[in-house]
C-alpha cells in the first residue's frame, strides 16, 4: 500500500464534487482500486481491495509537518508488546462473531442464530448495547492490517455483511407506519432510535446512556473495516449512517446542541466529529462537515481556544475525543481556532493531570484540578479509555508540529499504562483488559471488561502497537524514529527497508540497532527520550558520532544511506524519582521508560528513606539496589518490580519520602529535614543541584541552601552552622 493508512488518508482529500447521499460505495475509489463490482458489493472477496495491496497516493493536509505510515508497512518483531498483542489477537480470532451481532439482530427483528449477547454492558436491554461490536470490528481490521492473516479479514467481512443485513431490515420499516421505525434511511444500532430522541429532549443518565457514543463506535468500526481491511460494503453502510446522523442533527439550533452536549454521559459522543470529518474528506459531501461541527462542545471549546483551563470536574473521556475531532475539522476547513483548542487542551492534561504511568489524574472518570496529583490518588482512577484517546490526540498533534513532547507522552503512556493493561494470561472468551488502573497504596488491577468501553478500546490499542514507531516528513526526506520497539519498516516510496533490533523496554543498556536495506538520501531523526541521564550515544557503522543529544529533542543523521548501514543507539536506563506536582514527598520510581511499583498489600503508603545512601553522582542505584531478577530492585527492605508484570498482585505506584533528619551519608546533623515553602525539604533542595563533580561542589550547595533557609527564617544560626560543618566532614562516595 502507499505510505498512508486509509485511516489517515481519509482526512487528506475531498473529491472534486460531492457524492449524492447514501450512494453505494462501489463507485468510490477502493483502498486498492482492485475490487470488482461484485466484490465491492459484498466486501467478502479476498481479491477485493485489501489494506495489503497498493493504493492511490493521496496528498496530506497543508498544515501537516509529518505523516504516518500504514499499519501494514510496519511489522513487529517479538517483544513484550507482541506477547500482549497475540493474546488479544487470539481472543479476536476465537470469540464468536454471532455473539457480537446478537443485539443488532434482535433490534432488526432477525434471527440471532442461537447466539447470546456478550454480557457486561452488551445485554439485550443494555443502554449502550452495540458499542462493543464497533471496537471488536476495529480491532479485527487492525489485526488484519498488522499481520496480513486472512482469518481476521474473513471475520471482519462476516460482521460487515451481517450489519448490512440489519441496516437493510431497519431501512425497510422507514415510512411504513411503525412507530419504532427509524426516522431516516441509514439508521443502524442495536436499539431503537428512541435514545437519540430522548437526548434531544434532554434526558439524563441513566435514563439513557450515550447514544452518540455508541453510534460513533459502530461507525468507526465500519470505517476501519473499509480502511484497514478493504471492505467496500462497510463504507456503504457507514455513509448511510452519516446521512441519518445529518438528518437528526443538521437542523437542530446551536442552543439545543450545546445543552445536549453538556449532559453528563448521556451527551457523550466520543469521536463522532472525527468520523464525520473523515467521511467529508473521503466524499466531499458538505453535509458531513456540517454534522461534524454540530458536535462542537462550545462551553469547553471556547475556553480551550482562549487557553482557559476549565476542565476540572469534567468527565474526562467524554471530552478528550472531542479535541481530536477539532483537529480534523481544522484540517478540513483551515479554521485555526479548532487547532488552538486541541493544542491548548492537551497542555491542560500533560503533565498537569497525569500520573507517572501516563494515566489521567482525577476522581473516578472525572478530571481533577490542575496540578493536583497526590490528592487524587484513590481506588478508582486512570481510566484506560482516557489514555487510548490521549494517545490518538498526541499522535495527531505530532502530525502538525513534529514537537517531540507529544511522543514523549506517547512513550510514557504506552510503556506505562497500556503495556500494563492486559493480563499475562490467555483466554478465548474474556479480553482480560483493565478498566481503571488504580494508583492508590495496595491497589490491584482487575482484568476482564467484556462489553465495557475500556474492554473495547483495549482491543484496539493492542492491535496497533506499530502505528507510531516511525513517521515521515511530508516530503519524505526525513524519517522519524519515535519509539524504540523491535520492528521492520517497509518504505517503497524511498526504496528503503529499516529493521530495528532492540530489547526495549527490558534491556537496561537501552540499545537499539537500525539496519538499512536500499539506497536513498535521508535525514534520520532519532528521538532522545525524556528520561535519558547517562547520555545518548549514536554509532554509524561502528563509529561514534558527535551529536548534541538533549533529552526531549531529536538527533539527526544526514547522509545517503546504503544497504548494510547500521545505526546503533545506546540510552542506558537509570533509576529516577518523579515527584507529584502538588506534594514533593509523594513520589514514584522509574527505570528508564519503565514505571516501577512496590510489591505490598498494605493500604497505607510505604515510606522510603534514600538520601543517606546517595553518592556525589546522585546515582539512585546506591539506594535502590538490584533485585534477585532482572529489572527488579529493593529499597528499605521492599521489592520494586516493573509495572508491565501484569498480575493481580497488590502494588504501590507511589510512596512517601521519609527523610526526617538531615543526614549526609553516615554523618548525622541533628537538624530536622523540614520542608520549605514549595514543599521541598532541605535535602531535596541540596540534591536537586547535583550531581556533584567533587566534594567542594556539594559543600557549596549545602552552604547556599543553608544561607537561603536562614535568611527566610527557616533555620537558626546554630542549625545553619551545624549543617555546613557536617557537610565538610561527610565522606560521600563519588
Amino acid at each position: 500500500m502507499a505510505e498512508l493508512s486509509r485511516r489517515d488518508a481519509l482526512r487528506l482529500v475531498a473529491l472534486a464534487t460531492a457524492i449524492p447521499a447514501f450512494q453505494t460505495a462501489a463507485s468510490l475509489a477502493s483502498p486498492a482500486q482492485a475490487a470488482t463490482a461484485g466484490g465491492a458489493a459484498t466486501g467478502n472477496s479476498v481479491a477485493a481491495a485489501t489494506g495489503h495491496a497498493s493504493g492511490p497516493a493521496l496528498p496530506v493536509p497543508a498544515a501537516w509537518t509529518v505523516k504516518p505510515f500504514a499499519n501494514e508497512q510496519v511489522a513487529l518483531a517479538p517483544s513484550l508488546f507482541t506477547v500482549n498483542r497475540d493474546r488479544v489477537l487470539n481472543f479476536l480470532h476465537e470469540y464468536p462473531a454471532d455473539r457480537m451481532l446478537a443485539v443488532f439482530r434482535i433490534n432488526a427483528g432477525l434471527d440471532t442464530l442461537g447466539a447470546r449477547p456478550p454480557g457486561g454492558w452488551e445485554t439485550a436491554d443494555g443502554n449502550l448495547r452495540g458499542h462493543y461490536a464497533g471496537h471488536f470490528l476495529s480491532a479485527l481490521a487492525l489485526a488484519y492490517a498488522g499481520t496480513g492473516t486472512a482469518a481476521y479479514k474473513t471475520k471482519t467481512d462476516y460482521l460487515v455483511t451481517a450489519l448490512g443485513e440489519c441496516q437493510e431490515a431497519l431501512n425497510a420499516t422507514v415510512g411504513q407506519g411503525d412507530p419504532a421505525a427509524p426516522s431516516h434511511a441509514g439508521y443502524l444500532a442495536a436499539y431503537p432510535e428512541a435514545q437519540f430522541i430522548q437526548l434531544e429532549q434532554y434526558a439524563t443518565y441513566p435514563t439513557i446512556w450515550a447514544p452518540w457514543y455508541t453510534c460513533h463506535m459502530i461507525m468507526r468500526g465500519l470505517l476501519d473495516a473499509y480502511e484497514h481491511a478493504g471492505n467496500q460494503q462497510a463504507l456503504s453502510i457507514v455513509l448511510g449512517m452519516a446521512d441519518w446522523a445529518h438528518s437528526r442533527l443538521g437542523h437542530l439550533p446551536r442552543t439545543q446542541l450545546d445543552r445536549m452536549w453538556k449532559i453528563y454521559i448521556a451527551g457523550e459522543y466520543n469521536a463522532m466529529p472525527v468520523v464525520m470529518a473523515d467521511l467529508h474528506a473521503l466524499t466531499g459531501n458538505e453535509d458531513y462537515l456540517t454534522t461534524a461541527k454540530c458536535f462542537d462542545n462550545t462551553y469547553l471549546f471556547e475556553a480551550a481556544v482562549a487557553g482557559q483551563d476549565t476542565i476540572d470536574g469534567e468527565h474526562a473521556n467524554q471530552h478528550i475525543p472531542q479535541y481530536q475531532g477539532y483537529l480534523e475539522i481544522f484540517e478540513r476547513t483551515g479554521e485555526r481556532r479548532y487547532f488552538t483548542a486541541a493544542k491548548n487542551f492537551w497542555d491542560m492534561v500533560v503533565p498537569h493531570r497525569t500520573y507517572a504511568d501516563g494515566g489521567m489524574a482525577g476522581s473516578g472518570e472525572i478530571f481533577g484540578a490542575r496540578d493536583v496529583i497526590a490528592e487524587t490518588i484513590q481506588k478508582d482512577n486512570a481510566e484506560t479509555c482516557c489514555v487510548y484517546n490521549m494517545l490518538k490526540l498526541s499522535r495527531s498533534l505530532f502530525f502538525h508540529t513534529a514537537d517531540p513532547k507529544y511522543m514523549q507522552y506517547y512513550e510514557r503512556a504506552l510503556y506505562g499504562q497500556i503495556l500494563s493493561s492486559r493480563k499475562n494470561a490467555d483466554s478465548d472468551d474474556d479480553p482480560l483488559l483493565t478498566y481503571f488502573v488504580p494508583v492508590n497504596p495496595g491497589a490491584r488491577r482487575a482484568y476482564g471488561n467484556m462489553g465495557t468501553c475500556c474492554g473495547g478500546t483495549g482491543l484496539e490499542s493492542h492491535a496497533k502497537f506499530q502505528d507510531s514507531v516511525y513517521f515521515s516528513s511530508v516530503d519524505a526526506t526525513a524519517l522519524y524514529v519515535n519509539l524504540y520497539l523491535p520492528s521492520t519498516l517497509d518504505w517503497p516510496e524511498r526504496g528503503l527497508s529499516i529493521t530495528q533490533s532492540t530489547n526495549y523496554p527490558t534491556d537496561p543498556a537501552g540499545t537499539s540497532t537500525l539496519t538499512v536495506t536500499g539506497s536513498a538520501a535521508l535525514d534520520l531523526k532519532l528521538r532522545v527520550p525524556y528520561w535519558v541521564e547517562r547520555g545518548f550515544t549514536v554509532r554509524l557503522n561502528g563509529v561514534v558520532q558527535k551529536v548534541k543529544a538533549t533529552p526531549g529533542t531529536y538527533v539527526t543523521l544526514s547522509r545517503r544511506w546504503r544497504t548494510g548501514d547500521t545505526v546503533e543507539i545506546a540510552a542506558p536506563f537509570t533509576l529516577r524519582i518523579e515527584r507529584a506536582l502538588d506534594d514533593p514527598a509523594t513520589q514514584s520510581i522509574a527505570y528508564g521508560p519503565v514505571p516501577l511499583v512496590i510489591e505490598s498489600s498494605a493500604t497505607s503508603y510505604q515510606n522510603l528513606t534514600l538520601y543517606r545512601d546517595y553518592p556525589l553522582s546522585r546515582d539512585l542505584s546506591r539506594a535502590v539496589r538490584p533485585g534477585a531478577t532482572p529489572m527488579t530492585f529493593t529499597a528499605n527492605g521492599l521489592t520494586l518490580v516493573p509495572f508491565y508484570l501484569n498480575t493481580t498482585a497488590n502494588y504501590h505506584m507511589y510512596y512517601r519520602r521519609a527523610e526526617p533528619e538531615v543526614v549526609f551519608g553516615s554523618t548525622d546533623t541533628g537538624v530536622a529535614n523540614r520542608a520549605g515553602r514549595d514543599g521541598r525539604t532541605f535535602l531535596d533542595e541540596v540534591w536537586d543541584q547535583g550531581p556533584f563533580a567533587h566534594r567542594a561542589a556539594f559543600i557549596r550547595a549545602v552552604a547556599d541552601v543553608s544561607s537561603e533557609r536562614f535568611g527566610a527564617g527557616e533555620l537558626s544560626r546554630q542549625e545553619r552552622q551545624a549543617l555546613v560543618v557536617a557537610a565538610t566532614r561527610a565522606d560521600l562516595p563519588a
